[in-house]
């Protein structure tokens, strides 16, 4: 039997309250959902706090996950690995005898930058890492790229750190929580990184593409002398990165430059460092000042 076409309650006066609520309670929703998009995008950074709180109170559940995640990327690698083992062995033969030539290359220069720097009086100014930590998590399917570091404001961090692994540039500090931080990857194509060629030093602009992939923009425009296989490493330009950490190899030649791979690849990064920002003087006064970067004054005020 079809339904009454008129739905009323009836005189049930509870029935009647409770359609009458149910009414009020979704205009609300509809109302306040609605002032919440216009909220984030008129202003992003206004839910930064409950962002980290959030991430604070799933910091178990999240480096839980990241065990599991780095416990069944060494198996799958292992099971691979006994397959390809027979063309993996030859080719590492080769790739060994030609990494003797470039080890004894590279000594021999290593040498030379010593007595050089010895003559000149130069002394190494490395910054000591803030801190030590795990990538819990990072972003793989959307269009913005960031990741969840298991470090915050308690271990030192602060917005603007570099964090980088034994590979090279991961990204920098974007939001920091007591006991976790946001951290904006370099494939982010919000991130810009200023960069050089290792060999001889043509600089250019690092911008992450959102897919894994940077693209390379030189300075001076022209005949584009870039090679596949170029490493380039951090400039140093802008304060913010220590100049030479490794962060990309060309792949493939463009007009005005090249898309490079990252070093570093966040999904098998487990864990990293975060460092100072290099040359806090040199930034706008907003970032924070951390011990071991080159100089602790700032620029005095006019």
């Amino acid at each position: 039997m079809a339904p009454p076409p008129n739905r009323r309650p009836g005189f049930s006066r509870r029935a009647q309250y409770t359609t009458f609520f149910g009414y009020i309670a979704g205009v609300a929703g509809a109302l306040l959902g609605g002032v919440l998009l216009v909220v984030a995008i008129t202003n992003p950074a206004a839910f930064s706090g409950f962002r980290s709180f959030g991430s604070d109170a799933t910091a178990p559940a999240a480096g839980l996950a990241a065990r599991t995640r780095s416990a069944s990327y060494d198996l799958f690698g292992a099971i691979g690995g006994y397959f390809a083992a027979g063309q993996q062995n030859a080719r590492l033969k080769r790739e060994l005898a030609a990494a003797k030539v470039r080890l004894v290359e590279s000594q021999a220069l290593a040498e030379e930058n010593r007595r050089l720097k010895a003559l000149l009086g130069l002394a190494d100014n490395n910054p000591k890492p803030v801190a030590f930590a795990r990538l819990t998590g990072s972003s793989a399917s959307s269009t913005r790229r960031f990741a969840t570091l298991s470090a915050g404001t308690r271990d030192g961090v602060a917005i603007g750190m570099p964090v980088r692994s034994e590979l090279g540039l991961v990204g920098r500090v974007l939001e920091a929580g007591h006991a976790t931080s946001r951290v904006l990857l370099v494939t982010d194509g919000e991130s810009v990184v200023p960069v050089r060629r290792a060999t001889d030093g043509i600089p250019g602009f690092a911008q992450g593409r959102a897919n894994g992939t940077l693209q390379i923009r030189l300075i001076s425009l022209g005949i584009n002398p870039l090679r596949r296989g170029d490493a380039f490493v951090t400039s140093g330009s802008g304060g913010l990165y220590r100049p030479g950490t490794p962060i990309a190899i060309v792949d493939t030649l463009t007009r005005d430059g090249a898309v490079a791979r990252v070093l570093s690849d966040p999904a098998a990064t487990d864990y990293v460092s975060v460092e100072p920002v290099w040359a806090p003087e040199a930034l706008s006064p907003t970032l924070p000042a951390s011990p071991g970067g080159p100089s602790q004054r700032r620029p005095p005020r006019p």
